[in-house]
Formats: C-alpha cells, sequence, structure tokens
C-alpha cells in the first residue's frame, strides 16, 4: 500500500468512528470541533507514517489557530544515524559508513532544528520588514544605495525587491566558501560574479540574493543581523530557543535544550561541485579547497556557506529554532504584527510584503481557491505554512538529512509530505498531482 493509500484509510477509519451529518456539512458547533479533529489525527498520522517507514529519522508537527496551539507532537529520534568508525578515517565523502546509533536519541517538541532556508522568512525576510516599518529601508531602491560598489550595467538596475521575489538575475547558489572565509571577502565574490540572467527576466531563487540582503541589514543598521533580530524581534517576543550559531550564543537556551542532527559532512554540497551532471556548474578547480567536514553535524549549521563564509550567520542560512517558537512568529504575521496585544510591525507592513505586485516578498504563495497560503521550506527538511484567513499555522521540521542521501544521491523529497499536510489542514488546498 502506498503512503498516501495509508494516510488515506487512516482518515476514513477516523471518520467512520466521528461521522458528519447525512449531507457532509458540518452544521453545529459540534460538528466544527469534530472536523478540527479529523484534520489534526490526519495530520498526526500522515507525519507518523513517514516516520515508521523510516523515510525521516524524526520530526515534529505543531499545529495552531486562532493562536491556540493543538498540536505539538515529536516522532521518532533527533539522532538515529552517525557515521561508522572508520569514516573518519577514510575523510570519503560518501555515506556508505552510516550507522544506526546503539541508543538512538529521541526527539522532543522542544528540539532545535538547523532551519536552512526557512531562514529567509524568520530571519532576513522579518529584518527588512522592521527597517521598511521604520522607514530605513526602501524596497525599490537600487541596492547600490546601500552597496555601494555593487555596480555594473545591468546590476544597477537590482532592487531590494528583486532580492526579496528572487527576480534579481543573481546566480542561484555557488560555493563562495571556495574563495572567501568572512563576510567582507563573501560580499567580493558575489559582487564580482556575473549575472546568471537578466534583472526580472523570471524567478530564479537565489542564496546569493538573500546573503546580499542580510549584508543590507548589516549595512543600515550598523549590527550583525543575529544582533539585529534578537534586539529588535525575538527578545521581544520571548524566543529562547531562537538564533544563530546556537552552540555560541550566551543566554539562549545554551546547553539545555537538544539539537536535530542533520548531515554527515556536507556529500551534497561535494558532489554539487566535483560532479558536472548532477546540475550544478562550477567554473572553478573543485579540488582548489577541501576543507569539508566530516562528521555528524549536531548545533552547526548544515549548509556549507554560511559556515564557511559568513561563520554561521547569514541572510540565506543558519537560523535555529523550534517548534513554537517558530509558531509565535508565524502568528505575529497572521495577526498583522501584532502579538499578545503588544504591536511589533505597522499592519500595512506585513500586508504589502504578503500582497505584494507581482508576489509576496521573500515568501512562497499558494492560491487554492482564493485561499492565500504563505509557506517557506529549508534543505534540511523544515518547513512552516501560514493561512491569515483561518488564523491557522502550521510547523513541520524533520531531519531528512540524518538518513544519509539515497543511493542516487539526493535526500529524501519532502515536498509530497508537506503538500499532503497542506491539503489535510486546509480543506480548499487541492491534492497535489
Amino acid at each position: 500500500m502506498g503512503m498516501r493509500s495509508f494516510t488515506t484509510l487512516l482518515i476514513l477509519l477516523f471518520l467512520l468512528a466521528n461521522p458528519v451529518s447525512a449531507q457532509g456539512r458540518l452544521e453545529s458547533s459540534n460538528d466544527l470541533s469534530r472536523k478540527l479533529e479529523y484534520q489534526l489525527c490526519g495530520a498526526d498520522s500522515l507525519v507518523s507514517s513517514w516516520v515508521d517507514s523510516e523515510l525521516i529519522p524524526g520530526a515534529v508537527l505543531l499545529v495552531s489557530k486562532d493562536g491556540e496551539i493543538l498540536l505539538n507532537k515529536a516522532y521518532g529520534w533527533s539522532q538515529l544515524y552517525a557515521y561508522g568508525k572508520g569514516q573518519y578515517r577514510d575523510k570519503s565523502p560518501t555515506t556508505n559508513s552510516l550507522q544506526k546509533l546503539d541508543e538512538a536519541i529521541p526527539m522532543s517538541t522542544n528540539t532545535r532544528f538547523d532551519l536552512a532556508s526557512v531562514t529567509k522568512v524568520m530571519a532576513t525576510t522579518f529584518a527588512v520588514m522592521l527597517l521598511v516599518d521604520q522607514d530605513l529601508l526602501d524596497l525599490d531602491s537600487p541596492i547600490f544605495t546601500y552597496l555601494g560598489d555593487f555596480r555594473g550595467r545591468e546590476k544597477d538596475r537590482i532592487t531590494v525587491r528583486h532580492l526579496l521575489t528572487h527576480r534579481s538575475g543573481l546566480q542561484q547558489w555557488q560555493p563562495i566558501y571556495y574563495q572567501a572565509s568572512n563576510t567582507q571577502e563573501s560580499y567580493e565574490v558575489i559582487r564580482d560574479l556575473p549575472l546568471g540572467w537578466k534583472v526580472a527576466e523570471g524567478y530564479h531563487y537565489s542564496d546569493l540574493g538573500f546573503m546580499l540582503l542580510g549584508m543590507i541589514v548589516e549595512e543600515v543598521t550598523g549590527d550583525r543581523l543575529d544582533y539585529f533580530l534578537i534586539d529588535q524581534l525575538y527578545s521581544p517576543l520571548g524566543l529562547t530557543n531562537t538564533g544563530f550559531m546556537p552552540k555560541q550564543m550566551e543566554g539562549v537556551g545554551k546547553d539545555e535544550v537538544p539539537f536535530a542532527s542533520t548531515s554527515h559532512g556536507n556529500p551534497y554540497e561535494h558532489r554539487m561541485v566535483h560532479d558536472l551532471d548532477f546540475g550544478y556548474v562550477y567554473d572553478g578547480d573543485p579540488n582548489q579547497w577541501n576543507d569539508w567536514r566530516w562528521y555528524t553535524l549536531t548545533g552547526e549549521v548544515n549548509d556549507g556557506n554560511s559556515y564557511h563564509a559568513f561563520s554561521g550567520v547569514a541572510g540565506h542560512a543558519g537560523l535555529f529554532s523550534d517548534s513554537e517558537d517558530l509558531n509565535t512568529l508565524l502568528n505575529l504575521l497572521i495577526h498583522g504584527g501584532t502579538y499578545n496585544g503588544k504591536h511589533y510591525l505597522k499592519s500595512e507592513t506585513v500586508d504589502m510584503f504578503w500582497n505584494s505586485y507581482g508576489g509576496a516578498l521573500g515568501w512562497q504563495i499558494f492560491e487554492p481557491s482564493n485561499t492565500m497560503i504563505f509557506s517557506h521550506s529549508g534543505f534540511t527538511g523544515t518547513f512552516v505554512a501560514a493561512v491569515p484567513e483561518e488564523k491557522l499555522s502550521i510547523v513541520l521540521l524533520t531531519n531528512r538529512q540524518n538518513k544519509g542521501l539515497r543511493a542516487d544521491g539526493y535526500y529524501e523529497e519532502l515536498e509530497a509530505l508537506d503538500q499532503e499536510l497542506l491539503e489535510i489542514l486546509t480543506s480548499r488546498f487541492p491534492s497535489p498531482s
């Protein structure tokens, strides 16, 4: 039986035990509660089935509606696999020596995850929103307004809005760490790279664009990206498990909160550089740099550019958080910049970012049956979504990388899991094709 059929069977069994009216309509508050319980049961069963089938080692799922947490559950293991003993000696970027731990580490609801690209919305986009809210940043100014020597015939046209909407024409990814070991050197590498496309030619998801956004925030504020966010957002909101470089952070749950383990070094990035048939283009000598990590990453950012080129603090990746803190950030947006009666952002600013011409700023949008769903996923296996119309927030955090690469060289694909979760929890979301 396929994964989708198995989940559907569980939901049907639940419905038989909790029937709705003969017409299939929800006609009372009790029916409404029953529908919600049905949705939560389906979501719970779906994530359980992926963990039980060992497609992913573990997960945390949180569902909140109208500001109330309805489900916050941990599944499986925060670390299930590690390198075999010989792997450290061999220093080979393969997963052949992966072994299950004799004593796997259980997942918990307060486990912190490396968010990967969810950093783009839960850190960098928020930072830009705060600056726009304070009239310190203009979305339609060319980025050379803030990064003075980012110039060139075509580059002069790139605006902050282009970076947020992935329409800057910047290349999608490059191993910046081959030529840089700090933020300034990284900026110079990105500045000197040719564009991959003409500005505004189309949507081309770019890590490099969000690296630049992080640098713009630092240039405008005179503060490091992580410090600015802690001072202006995370600490005022009372978030205790959210930040960059968590092992080095003082007073932010240090040594008290577990981490979900991610990859075993960077075998995927190694292949991105060394295998010309893998779908990525690096024109340099792949052997000119060899400072690859050869151990299981726990509480250390997976993304190579963030770790090696930005010391863990970058606009595209590097943020760590847990399910409840992420839910707080989602609810801040869902409620128009207000949380627990305190205003952090103007409602007009939130509306500007979620309902901008040409699409949302920073966020990815689904719009089934006129219901706007704002979401973002991360390479490590993380996913957040907000449905403002239904005051619904969804956080799904997995450690898919800890299982290692599949035989085809890829990590387990989670798009089907994310979309089916949305389908279950938002009744108007279409079935994935």
